[in-house]
């Protein structure tokens, strides 16, 4: 059996590493995309039959580009885990419309154009698996989440929409929304004073999502929610 090759979209020291640790354990290789490559050769040099892929989210020639190399030198992609998404806050006082349009580029936009990019692949295997990483933010909409919060409900939306029209082609799409501070080193000097129950740990919610790309066709997943028990949603 060819061993599967996974695409993990905005890969850093959180949530990305842990799904490249993952997926790399169950003997997948692995192409690590993200804007700034210094961290992702880091990575890559780590784990077997990784490579690290400059890649500009909110740039849709940066999908087609980046893919195209990911195929000549890792195979047909057979798992896209897109994981970019905007960190712009504020409200509408607050935010340019540059902001509001970057939040939707790398949101909604990026996910289209990297979907486009590995469909062919997926469509050739009769398989594949797209999981889109969301946020709370995508099912409602907060004062100080004018652009993050409508670029995440465009993501969830479009999630819906391509999960509807390729499920009967044998191609999972699934919708993790991830509410909580991930624990990492950055985030714990941040917030000294939060209790341990209030951090998600990147390497369970990287186990959720590598086993969404294991579901029987007869029972998949579309959205699914990630929080600590005392996160307030």
């Amino acid at each position: 059996m060819e061993r599967a090759t996974t695409a993990i979209v905005g890969v850093g020291p959180g949530n990305g590493a842990a799904f490249a640790r993952r997926f790399a354990d169950a003997d997948h290789r692995l192409a690590l995309c993200a804007r700034s490559v210094d961290y992702l050769e880091t990575l890559a040099a780590e784990l077997p039959d990784a490579r690290a892929y400059a890649y500009d989210a909110s740039r849709p020639e940066s999908a087609a580009a980046a893919f195209d190399r990911v195929r000549e030198e890792l195979g047909p992609i057979g798992n896209l885990i897109y994981n970019a998404g905007s960190a712009v806050f504020g409200d509408i006082d607050a935010l340019s419309y540059e902001d509001f349009e970057q939040a939707w580029a790398i949101n909604a936009a990026g996910l289209f154009q990297a979907v486009k990019a590995v469909l062919p692949d997926m469509r050739a295997a009769g398989s594949g698996n797209v999981v889109v990483i969301g946020a709370t933010a995508s099912r409602r909409g907060g004062a100080a989440f004018a652009a993050f919060a409508s670029a995440k409900a465009a993501q969830y939306g479009l999630a819906q929409s391509l999960a509807r029209k390729l499920g009967p082609e044998g191609i999972h799409v699934s919708y993790v929304v991830v509410d909580g501070v991930i624990d990492i080193p950055r985030t714990r000097q941040m917030l000294p004073d939060r209790p341990d129950e209030l951090f998600l740990k990147p390497a369970e919610v990287a186990e959720t999502v590598y086993r969404l790309t294991r579901q029987d066709p007869s029972a998949w997943t579309f959205e699914l929610d990630l929080r600590p028990f005392r996160e307030q949603w």
